[in-house]
């Protein structure tokens, strides 16, 4: 059997990335540690979870390797920044054998999201599944720095619940870290501005609504992208714990409008500082509005801005 834990020997040069072990300007290039084993790994997510202030019994997504019998093994642990990669990863089952039947959800059998841990580098990817199960997509990280992969798909077998497990990535070179992008209720990209409207609660669903516009002029044509007519995704600040965000209607079903609104339902594990990333899709190009949000608080409202997201938030070409 392949081992699926060998990313985790990566987790202490990452989380070191981050504190003092590095400095601006100076150079990122993770070691390889001995490898921690999953339910180590598991332990410290349910601990980080618990100083959160959330459930440790039901920690969100991405933060564990390994969850119900199912293991993100990443072939590709390290590239180096500013150049074009093969990332590489399999999902592998409790004996070990690569899951090769999903469900479709959003049009895709599998979802890969690829991000910074400052939040400032954001990824959709749409990888390509070969007859052995391993799935492959071109990644082109921009900066040096520590990256949280996060696969989230259901397996096609009886009784299997919608999963996201994440492992950690590398990514050399000079390195400078950044700060989380302030809160802020607006975005602009590409000549598109995005509002949100509506508060991230802890323990509690709550309506984000999104309403793009364009030169001033309400977008009332967007296009389905992902089986709806945005694609949202919530990562919390610190440990990127990855949230499950449901659109609200789909194209076609005689209700939902496309544009320029677009409302999805969050529930947020605890307070503290989220990044939100808005796929939506207009003439043929699928464009990310990104925000920083306080859970349980309104952001405050200012001129429009990119949201410090490094763009493309897409590559790989899978699948637009």
């Amino acid at each position: 059997m392949k081992t699926g834990l060998r990313i985790t020997a990566f987790a202490a040069a990452l989380a070191g990335a981050f504190g003092t072990a590095y400095g601006v300007g100076q150079t990122f290039d993770p070691v390889v540690a001995e490898r921690r084993p999953a339910h180590e790994e598991r332990h410290s997510s349910e601990e980080a979870e618990s100083e959160h202030g959330g459930t440790a019994a039901h920690p969100p997504g991405g933060l564990q390797i390994s969850e119900g019998g199912y293991t993100l093994d990443l072939d590709t642990p390290a590239v180096s920044a500013g150049e074009r990669a093969e990332l590489r990863f399999t999902v592998r089952d409790a004996d070990g054998r690569s899951v090769d039947e999903y469900r479709r959800e959003h049009d895709k059998e599998l979802h890969l999201i690829v991000a910074s841990r400052d939040l400032v580098t954001y990824r959709h990817l749409h990888p390509e599944r070969a007859p052995d199960g391993t799935w492959s997509t071109p990644v082109d990280l921009p900066r040096a720095g520590g990256y949280r992969v996060f696969a989230d798909f259901t397996p096609d077998r009886p009784g299997a619940e919608n999963l996201t497990l994440g492992a950690d990535l590398a990514a050399s070179g000079p390195y400078s870290p950044r700060e989380l992008p302030p809160p802020s209720t607006t975005a602009r990209v590409d000549g598109y501005d995005v509002k949100l409207t509506g508060t991230l609660t802890p323990g509690r669903a709550s309506e984000l609504r999104l309403t793009v516009t364009r030169d001033g002029d309400p977008v009332t044509d967007l296009q389905p992208y992902l089986g709806a007519y945005g694609h949202l995704v919530a990562l919390r600040a610190g440990d990127l714990a990855y949230l499950h965000v449901h659109p609200e209607g789909e194209p076609g079903d005689g209700t939902t409008r496309p544009g320029p609104h677009v409302s999805f339902t969050a529930t947020a594990p605890s307070s503290g500082s989220y990044r939100l990333f808005l796929d939506f899709k207009h003439d043929g190009v699928v464009r990310t509005a990104a925000f920083t949000v306080e859970a349980g608080k309104a952001a405050p409202e200012e001129p429009a801005s990119p949201g410090r997201t490094e763009s493309p938030g897409h590559s790989g070409g899978h699948g637009h």
